[in-house]
């Protein structure tokens, strides 16, 4: 029956619609946890609350309890050892274990590639903001299903095109061979013990 309020009506739906929604969906339940998480935290007295409405809508600025708050990982440049130390670490590892086998080819002159990329701190910034990016955007729960495409055309593409470009922080290093001469003066050159003395 047509007029039948228990069966669902009939609807003519683009293809492209259904991954919009599910996308939507996807969003609605990080939503969501991010929500339960937020109740199941200890419930600021009624003050307080208000106070930290008054913060969220822009009207506090003093900074307090922001670290409390604080779950994603800071920018690695804004990180002091050993926290730099751990970062630099598990960005290497995604590096060598993802990105350089996945995405680079053999480098050449106008696609240059260090091996000793730790040791540029303009590569090391880059990499690690491209890095933060993958973590969220190839997240099923937290990006749906363009998060991989959004990845690669905003973050990857970019990143790659100006490290490996002719004017880019490898500019002196070669094939197997790392050159030093380019890099800033005061830096230690060991990324892992740059901060010691």
């Amino acid at each position: 029956m047509a007029g039948d309020p228990d069966e669902p009506p009939e609807l003519d739906v683009p293809v492209g619609m259904f991954e919009d929604i599910e996308d939507l969906k996807a969003q609605v339940a990080k939503l969501a946890t991010q929500l339960n998480a937020l109740a199941a935290a200890d419930s600021p007295e009624p003050d307080e609350a208000s106070a930290l409405d008054d913060d969220t809508a822009g009207g506090g600025d003093d900074g307090e309890g922001d670290e409390d708050a604080w779950q994603f990982p800071p920018f690695i440049l804004l990180l002091d050892p050993p926290l730099y130390d751990d970062e630099l670490r598990a960005l290497i590892e995604w590096v060598e274990g993802v990105l350089v086998p996945g995405y680079l080819a053999e480098p050449s002159a106008d696609a240059r590639w260090c091996h000793m990329w730790f040791e540029h701190p303009v590569a090391v910034a880059r990499l690690h903001a491209c890095w933060l990016a993958w973590q969220e955007l190839t997240d099923p729960a937290t990006c749906g299903y363009t998060g991989p495409s959004v990845w690669h055309r905003d973050h990857l593409d970019p990143c790659i095109r100006e490290l490996r470009s002719p004017s880019g922080p490898f500019t002196g290093c070669t094939k197997g061979e790392h050159q030093i001469g380019h890099r800033l003066p005061g830096i230690v050159p060991s990324a892992w013990n740059r901060w010691d003395g």
